[in-house]
Order: C-alpha cells, then sequence, then structure tokens
C-alpha cells in the first residue's frame, strides 16, 4: 500500500507541476481572444473588434489556471496550455 501511495504522491506533484509550467499567459489569451471574436464574425474581425477586447482585458493567473476579464464579465478561461473564450450572455450585444 505505501508504494501506491507514493506512485499517488508522485503523479500529483508531475500534474500539478505541468499545470504551473502550461499556464497560458496573458498574451496567449489576448491572441485567442483575437482569433475567436474574428472566427464567430468577420465583420467583428474586420473592425477590430477582438483586438478591442483583447486589449481591454485584464489577466489573472490562479498558477495553474488562468482568466481574463473585461468590466468584470470573464472572457477567457485557461490551463494546460488552452485558452477558452467564453460565448457572451444573450442579449449583451452592446459590450
Amino acid at each position: 500500500m505505501p508504494k501506491a501511495a507514493t506512485v499517488s504522491a508522485i503523479v500529483a506533484a508531475a500534474v500539478t507541476a505541468a499545470a504551473f509550467a502550461l499556464n497560458p499567459s496573458a498574451e496567449r489569451h489576448r491572441a485567442e481572444i483575437r482569433a475567436v471574436v474574428a472566427e464567430r464574425s468577420p465583420l467583428a474581425g474586420a473592425l477590430g473588434l477582438g483586438a478591442l477586447t483583447a486589449f481591454t482585458s485584464t489577466y489573472h493567473s490562479l498558477g495553474v489556471a488562468s482568466y481574463t476579464t473585461v468590466d468584470d464579465r470573464t472572457v477567457s478561461v485557461g490551463a494546460f496550455g488552452i485558452v477558452y473564450v467564453l460565448e457572451p450572455p444573450r442579449g449583451d450585444h452592446a459590450r
């Protein structure tokens, strides 16, 4: 049984270290926001709304994960090198 606990502790430490090392940077979040906005709406991409959103976003790191906000609304979340841009709430097209 102690061998299984040791292996579990080593795996947990390796996963935690990988999460810290692969936490997406602020620039990675901003690049993904620009790309997703342009993909979802070519007109918004042409007008630079994705770049504007990315520029005004605030990056927050939790060590093993990170997220960005604009006006207290979470725009993207990321962990293990992957960034996911959240859908805007319905009826919130003015923001």
